[in-house]
């Protein structure tokens, strides 16, 4: 008699890491963070092993985060076209890598390593290996980056990530955020940038100070970062009503800081229920403005770390 076939996940093969009361699950897929939990409370908003992420839930958001305007640029001597991923904004968003395998590099009971080779297509016809190293520490959970030049020429390269980050509360609108910005990006109805910077002081969208998010809608990209001695910045998220708290952080490599208060995510029970504070190596639409964007010489690797420490 034949026998049935094991169901797939949609992401793929599930790979857990664990350090003390710590657990994060990486997929196969888009080496997506599909969940962070300590002590059983969730960090992270995630979705479940049989499902799949929506709204860029957890992704990785290469070789271009973001929006990019009619999915259409030049760079240097190559026009490209993307695929139109967001239609109803004419838009191609967050890249090629969140939906392809990747393959496993290394998995250890705290550290799973894995790696994207990325060859030409309409979108993208240039070359690079990505390498995402998903670490968890005792003080939380570090992720680093490595991109190479893997073609005959140099290739442009942006990236973000995408968590939905959450310290409790059921809904954002009493949750303290600070977000150490002095600038927001101006944009259009596309959410495609301006070419404008405006000072956030004084607007409602002025976070440098823990204070309620409120009725505040937030898809918006934000700039002049506030950074430490060591060139990091940190972003907070804490619910006074259960005491926790989570510390988004960035290196000097990401320049950029996206906020989205989910009001349009899929899941109507979804919406306004966590924070995606994604870091950004450059500003929405760069393949088009060429904005801070990185140069991938062949075989010259770059490297960026972020993190998230709960608390």
């Amino acid at each position: 008699m034949p026998q049935r076939a094991l169901a797939t996940s949609p992401t793929g093969e599930q790979w857990v890491i664990g350090h003390g009361h710590q657990e994060a699950v990486v997929t196969e897929v888009g080496a997506t963070l599909r969940r962070y939990t300590v002590s059983g409370n969730d960090v992270v908003q995630g979705f479940g092993a049989s499902e799949w992420s929506h709204a860029g839930r957890g992704q990785v958001l290469a070789p271009w985060p973001n929006r990019l305007g009619d999915g259409a640029y030049r760079w240097r001597d190559v026009q490209a076209q993307a695929a139109l991923d967001e239609p109803q904004l004419g838009n191609a968003i967050h890249g090629l890598v969140r939906w392809l395998p990747w393959r496993l590099e290394a998995h250890a009971q705290n550290v799973v390593s894995l790696r994207c080779p990325l060859r030409p297509t309409p979108g993208y016809p240039f070359s690079l290996e990505l390498q995402v190293e998903y670490r968890l520490r005792r003080d939380g959970l570090v992720v680093t980056a490595t991109a190479t030049g893997a073609g005959e020429a140099a290739a442009p390269f942006g990236l973000g990530f995408h968590p939905y980050v959450t310290a409790g509360s059921p809904r954002v609108d009493t949750a303290h955020l600070l977000l150490p910005a002095s600038q927001r990006l101006v944009l259009d109805a596309r959410s495609l940038p301006t070419g404008e910077a405006q000072p956030v002081g004084g607007t409602e969208l002025d976070f440098t100070r823990p204070r309620p998010i409120g009725p505040a809608r937030m898809d918006t990209a934000f700039t002049d970062l506030e950074r430490d001695g060591d060139g990091v910045a940190h972003a907070h998220l804490e619910d006074p009503a259960t005491g926790r708290g989570v510390e988004v952080w960035m290196d000097d490599r990401f320049r950029y800081l996206m906020c989205f208060t989910g009001d349009t995510v899929p899941e109507e029970e979804l919406r306004r229920t966590a924070v995606a504070i994604e870091p950004m190596t450059c500003p929405p639409d760069a393949f088009r403005s060429g904005r801070d964007l990185v140069v991938l010489e062949p075989g010259v690797s770059w490297e960026a770390s972020w993190g998230i420490r709960p608390y």
